[in-house]
């Protein structure tokens, strides 16, 4: 790279995306430096994916060590099944700490400069830092925006940390509150009724638009609200809003219509979670200084390449990755965009490729995707020329599945009916976030039902349902 700058790369914010464009760099030996005001590994190694993973794991122990029925299907009797809130809350933060020091010792082994304070553009190819120990300036060849996201609280609603919380708070585990209300039932919803519902709380689930779990597949989603709501301790309330949250004892919920506003009822509840999404953190971070303007959502405008955008104008030298600039709004498709930043810096002409980049809700069983809905395949069938196929296969007839006694489940193929090419894939089920990366890499490839469908797969394994699935695409 060029000389005359105090860094090749300058990278600002510490979470799983800056960190993977770092090590990227640091492999084709870029000087590079990462700026750091909060906590090292961001939202997913702190406040997010880390957490509540091991939340949901011990969680999901108790329910499973609890399920008498089920496990007196497969032979066995357990005694009672106690557990520990503070150990449960212990084993994430442990998890934690100890992600957190690995992602810091790895950056810190290759050289990677890391800074502490609040970084910001002071003009083209300078950043400004601001530490304990006052402001410095540092210079870069180029420089990464890797800033993440908040929670969005929507309006009317007043968060305290400790009756009415977001996800952040949610992740420390502090409280078991005996009703609690969920607002929305996204995937950060979901996982946390899991969460709640296995340790013993009730939940009443709130969801403004008219439809429950919207952005999953409907066959998705009808099958999870059967297995995941519907058995345990949780009402729903769909096409319904909180017009208003009152934190306290109790905490106090004004519920309105959502497409009316009419005034509806009052919930009184132990606690109330909101999940209602989350927004760029891309204030303060001088984009003014180089003349780039925010989108309507707050969102930092980058092309396919994650070049910073000023108008239809690329800005020089200037690069944006992660949940500020909306493209896809999870941990390792910032992963992805930082090594794609790296390579369009290095000359290497990447885009990003959203199609074949998975998603899951780590419920207990999961749900994952990849690519297009129906509606959205059907949609680019119309506009295109094509028609879609559908082809669907059951965890029931599954034999691993069976040998577990967890047969609720399905994958659901989309395809091209003329080319067979696979446009998505959901499943629900016993692992589906493992099982969901053979599909990613049949849609990274745009490869067809057609040859998919003779690919063997082990047996009895869960990666036979998607097996099938094809099997029956090519048969339909």
């Amino acid at each position: 790279m060029s000389s005359g700058f105090d860094y090749d790369l300058v990278i600002i914010g510490a979470g799983v995306g800056g960190h993977g464009a770092a090590l990227h760099a640091v492999n084709y030996g870029l000087k590079t430096a990462i700026i750091e005001a909060a906590h090292m590994g961001g939202t997913c190694v702190n406040r997010g994916c880390i957490p509540s993973k091991a939340l949901l794991a011990a969680s999901g122990r108790v329910r499973e060590l609890r399920n008498t029925h089920h496990l007196k299907s497969l032979g066995i009797q357990i005694g009672n099944v106690e557990f520990d809130r503070q150990a449960i809350a212990n084993h994430a933060n442990n998890l934690v700490s100890k992600i957190q020091g690995d992602l810091t010792n790895s950056l810190k082994r290759l050289g990677v400069d890391i800074i502490r304070g609040w970084g910001k553009l002071a003009e083209t190819q300078k950043v400004s830092v601001t530490t304990d120990k006052g402001e410095k300036t540092i210079t870069a060849q180029n420089i990464i925006l890797s800033p993440g996201s908040v929670p969005f609280v929507p309006p009317g609603i007043e968060i305290d940390g400790k009756t009415v919380f977001t996800s952040d708070q949610g992740v420390k585990l502090e409280s078991l509150p005996k009703w609690i209300a969920i607002i929305g039932s996204g995937y950060i919803g979901l996982e946390f009724s899991d969460i709640y519902t296995a340790l013993g709380c009730e939940i009443t689930m709130i969801e403004a638009l008219d439809l429950f779990m919207p952005g999953f597949d409907r066959d998705i989603a009808k099958l999870a609200e059967r297995v995941l709501i519907t058995p345990r301790d949780i009402e729903t309330k769909v096409g319904i809003y909180a017009k208003r949250i009152i934190p306290g004892s109790p905490v106090v919920i004004e519920l309105g219509d959502f497409q009316t506003k009419d005034d509806l009822e009052v919930l009184e509840v132990d606690a109330c979670l909101v999940a209602t999404g989350r927004i760029p953190a891309t204030q303060n971070l001088g984009l003014d200084s180089v003349g780039v303007e925010l989108d309507g959502r707050k969102f930092i405008p980058v092309n396919d390449c994650m070049a910073v955008l000023s108008g239809a104008e690329v800005v020089p030298h200037l690069w944006a990755i992660g949940d500020a600039n909306g493209k896809m709004m999870l941990a390792h498709a910032a992963s992805a965009q930082g090594i794609i930043a790296v390579e369009n810096i290095l000359g290497k002409d990447k885009k990003a490729d959203y199609r074949s980049i998975p998603a899951a809700a780590f419920t207990h069983p999961e749900v994952s995707y990849v690519g297009l809905t129906e509606t959205a395949a059907q949609e680019m069938g119309l506009a295109e020329g094509f028609e879609i196929g559908i082809s669907k296969s059951y965890f029931k007839g599954n034999s691993k599945a069976l040998a577990e006694n967890e047969a609720n489940g399905i994958a659901k193929v989309i395809y091209r009916k003329d080319t067979g090419e696979v446009l998505g894939v959901h499943i629900f089920g016993l692992h589906a976030s493992d099982l969901i990366h053979e599909a990613s890499a049949a849609v990274a490839q745009r490869q067809s039902v057609k040859d998919l469908a003779y690919l063997v797969h082990a047996h009895p394994s869960l990666s036979e349902v998607l097996d099938e699935a094809y099997k029956r695409a090519i048969s339909s």
